[in-house]
């Protein structure tokens, strides 16, 4: 046997004070009685009571409360299996890698501002899959669509701007590999969450949303990022930290633009959001957005499903109600 809500303990131990608190109550009331009024004046004022029958009221009272705390606490024994079935939301989470999100004007820095939030995303998450996709000059499928959020994580954790061996910022390749990914894919809801500075070196991203749009995918891009934008910090050989620079040598600064990523956003029927220095903004478009969203319904394994007995301790309960209900205090008279 096992305990749905065993939590309901508590009242075994209510039961107990009460039973105990009664006992001495009547004991108490003896005692007062035999102490203003004599023996004899006892007697007559206590004729016809049955102190036993008392104590047996008292004690199916007790009971009573025993078998509804038991009830409270939903015993069960035996079971039977039941396939359960969840309805999930599929997302892919695309992260731009390129040593632009290096630039610390969210701190610690772009990239791991991202991760940070990310990981704060999956706590949100109740059987949701999601897949993970890091993209520079070339985009590559780190983790596919899953429900082992472990597993996740720890691609997560190794996503980095060294990732990537292209170098450089292609957001259309993050696009078709969300579009590949979701190929075979028969959910009606195939979002992606695009996590970047809005540089697109390449500028096809347009172009690849208005595919993703024929392919029945919605985009929600995040901007991480200033418009004022940041030198980045890149580290040399020996350990040092260095700013990036161009092939003439001018030092990089890389801007949040903001401009692109609604755009992408907007053909796709999705939305914007700029992360801040607190919020990135994920948690929002899951709560708003895919949280909602219609979703696929998935079969599971066979589940153990225990019975619930809680019926039997409660009828004895309004049984011992009734009994002590109709057993008078007094005994008849002859």
């Amino acid at each position: 046997m096992r305990f749905g809500n065993a939590q309901a303990a508590y009242m075994l131990w209510a039961a107990v004070v009460a039973a105990g608190f009664y006992i001495w109550a009547l004991m108490a009331g003896g005692r007062s009685l035999r102490r203003f009024a004599e023996p004899e004046l006892v007697n007559d004022i206590t004729m016809g009571l049955a102190p036993k029958r008392r104590l047996l009221k008292a004690a199916l009272i007790t009971a009573a409360v025993l078998m509804c705390a038991m009830a409270m606490m939903r015993p069960q024994w035996g079971f039977h299996l039941e396939e359960v079935k969840q309805r999930v939301s599929d997302i892919l989470i695309a992260i731009d890698t390129s040593k632009s999100m290096l630039a610390a004007d969210v701190k610690p820095n772009r990239l791991q501002r991202a991760k940070f939030a990310v990981a704060d995303l999956i706590k949100k998450l109740k059987g949701d899959r999601i897949g993970l996709i890091g993209f520079a000059g070339k985009a590559f499928l780190f983790s596919p669509l899953t429900v082992d959020y472990n597993g996740f994580m720890l691609a997560l954790g190794d996503l980095g701007v060294n990732s990537i061996p292209v170098g450089g910022t292609n957001i259309a390749s993050a696009i078709d590999e969300a579009i590949n990914t979701y190929k075979d894919n028969p959910s009606k809801d195939k979002s992606l969450i695009l996590i970047t500075d809005g540089e697109d070196l390449e500028g096809s991203a347009l172009q690849a949303a208005q595919r993703a749009k024929d392919a029945g995918m919605t985009i929600y891009t995040v901007g991480i990022g200033t418009p004022e934008g940041e030198l980045i910090q890149v580290r040399d050989d020996k350990g040092g930290v260095q700013f990036l620079k161009d092939s003439e040598g001018n030092m990089v600064k890389s801007r949040l633009d903001e401009g692109m990523l609604e755009k992408i956003a907007i053909t796709t029927g999705g939305s914007y959001v700029k992360a801040g220095s607190a919020e990135v903004g994920l948690g929002l478009i899951y709560e708003q957005k895919l949280s909602h969203s219609e979703k696929k319904e998935t079969k599971e394994k066979m589940e153990r499903r225990y019975n619930e007995q809680f019926q039997y301790p409660l009828a004895a309960a309004l049984a011992l109600i009734m009994i002590e209900a109709m057993l008078p205090e007094r005994r008849r008279r002859e």
